[in-house]
């Protein structure tokens, strides 16, 4: 119970009361991020420490503990730093430039005026830098590897790869947060270090205790000095849609809109959308669901539908199966529609920012029909042009149709659209945690879906590469290691790496594909690709 002879300010700390997913009672410490007076009474909105953001809300102060307040400490306008004052940590090159100046001011330095040149840093690496959020470590930064394992699959540490006594086997490659991998060790010149990098390498898999028990065996491919295929140092935080968290303040921290009504559907968005500031007092944000255009009042909308002539996104339709459709959407040709569009997906995705300039992109859009029209379900968008080979920027099923099936549906028609162009192809990092396991499960699905149905060769156990593996499905090789890694299917077994798979993981297989019923058709999908590279087909 709140105390009104405490003023809680913003910065304050205490618990909280809330629901649980059991719907007990539990009590949270919680942030204040803002307070705001009504006539006869006070709300503050709370984020929950070390929950998502999606679970910040608006309370009333009888959910407030006041005997734990925790009032801001009051943060030194310059913190020391090395003794000396500073407004943040430096970075490298900051630092150089300190420890000149420092040597130009001294008294006794011989040197004084000369300069220094700065060291001179890759554009990535500053942009990685600066956009890195601290849900997701980079991956290429060698002293926070296992920090960032550690942080996202803590159960990695412990299922260590059964390797032989001989030190020289390492495994390949570690998981990052994003299913990226990097190698661990780095070959020593004048030393023969065997490892199971090779996407290339022998390996066997076993199905234990069962009749179907298979082997498979890895044997070596063709293109395995081939370097545009290497593992890529750190996923690029500067992509298309990745967010700049550097710069977020307490405006973006807070959810701006109350509700929206999407159709016969009204959601609660879980984040900030930088709607217009006067829709954003609204107690709801109307949408035509159709062409998406926002409107502040029912009728509004209503007077709104009476024009708009559209029953479908605009755009192509490129898959129809059933009732689902895919409409691929060009953001240059249907530039209002794609804003429209990453508007509303901003209110659901946290890890990805709002660019206006939606020409770059394609929008796969995803519907379901029914006598009134196409409504949307989903979507994703990617790059036209992509060299870091993404095959999706930003992917989001909205939240009616979540745990139905569709963001695999989603993943699925991604890699098929990379099948039909001939390209192995990645979601771009970083992805967030809904996005994380459901591409990690659409992974593990796909490539336990390949081995188990391969058959012995002349009573042999089958072979498959990594890079077959990656061909067939389209995933890319660093998203398969890292999953078999992730499953802990890598063994290493008199001389050769191995992937077993145990009843357990067979059996939890089979129950999940069971369930899933919604696959993509290639036969139903009619996609042209087009070469982006040539400037004038924009």
């Amino acid at each position: 119970m709140a105390d009104s002879s405490v003023e809680i300010i913003e910065g304050c700390r205490l618990p909280v009361l809330r629901k649980n997913q059991e719907n007990e009672d539990e009590w949270p410490l919680a942030e204040i991020l803002s307070v705001k007076e009504l006539p006869g009474r006070k709300l503050y909105y709370v984020h929950y420490i070390d929950f998502n953001k999606r679970l910040d809300e608006w309370v009333t102060p009888d959910r407030l503990d006041m005997k734990k307040l925790q009032f801001p400490k009051k943060e030194a306008k310059t913190p020391p730093k090395n003794g000396l004052p500073g407004s943040r940590p430096g970075s490298p090159e900051r630092d150089v430039r300190k420890s000149l100046d420092l040597s130009v001011q001294s008294a006794s330095a011989p040197s004084r005026g000369k300069t220094l040149p700065t060291p001179k840093r890759k554009a990535e690496s500053v942009s990685l830098a600066s956009q890195v959020s601290a849900v997701t470590p980079v991956s290429s930064l060698p002293s926070s590897a296992d920090e960032s394992q550690a942080s996202v699959f803590p159960a990695l540490r412990d299922s260590s790869f059964s390797i032989t006594p001989r030190e020289e086997h390492q495994p390949l490659a570690a998981l990052t947060t994003n299913g990226s991998t990097r190698r661990l060790i780095p070959p020593q010149p004048g030393r023969k270090r065997k490892t199971c990098g090779g996407t290339d390498e022998m390996v066997k898999v076993f199905q234990n205790n069962s009749p179907r028990c298979s082997s498979i065996y890895l044997p070596p491919g063709e293109d395995s000095q081939d370097s545009s295929d290497g593992i890529p140092s750190a996923p690029r935080m500067t992509g298309s849609l990745v967010s700049d968290r550097s710069h977020d303040d307490i405006v973006t921290r807070m959810k701006n809109i109350d509700c929206i009504e999407l159709g016969r559907h009204r959601l609660k968005p879980w984040y900030f959308s930088p709607y217009p500031q006067e829709l954003t007092g609204l107690p709801i944000l109307y949408l035509c669901e159709y062409c998406l255009k926002y409107l502040k009042s029912l009728k509004c909308l209503q007077r709104h539908l009476t024009k708009c002539n559209l029953r479908h996104p605009p755009g192509n339709e490129i898959y129809r199966k059933g009732t689902i459709s895919f409409f691929e959407i060009d953001g240059r040709k249907n530039k209002a529609y794609s804003q429209n569009l990453c508007l509303l997906a901003k209110c659901f995705l946290d890890h990805k920012t709002l660019y206006y300039d939606t020409d770059p992109f394609l929008f796969y859009v995803m519907t379901e029909y029914d006598s009134k029209g196409f409504h949307i379900v989903g979507y994703f968008s990617k790059e036209k042009e992509s060299t870091e080979d993404y095959n999706v920027a930003c992917i989001l099923t909205l939240p009616p149709y979540q745990r139905r099936g569709y963001g695999k549906l989603l993943i699925e028609f991604s890699y098929e659209l990379s099948k039909v162009e001939g390209k192995t192809g990645t979601p771009e990092k970083p992805l967030s945690d809904l996005g994380l396991l459901s591409y990690r499960s659409y992974w593990t699905q796909t490539i336990l879906e390949i081995l188990m149905n391969l058959k012995p060769d002349n009573g042999e156990r089958p072979q498959i590469t990594i890079n077959e593996i990656s061909e067939i499905t389209s995933v890319k090789k660093e998203d398969v290691i890292s999953t078999l890694q992730y499953l802990n299917l890598i063994n290493y077994y008199k001389g050769q790496y191995i992937l077993t798979l145990s009843e357990d993981i067979v059996e939890g297989h089979e129950r999940a594909m069971q369930k899933r019923h919604l696959r993509i058709d290639p036969k139903c999908l009619h996609f042209t690709p087009k070469d982006w590279s040539k400037r004038g087909k924009w």
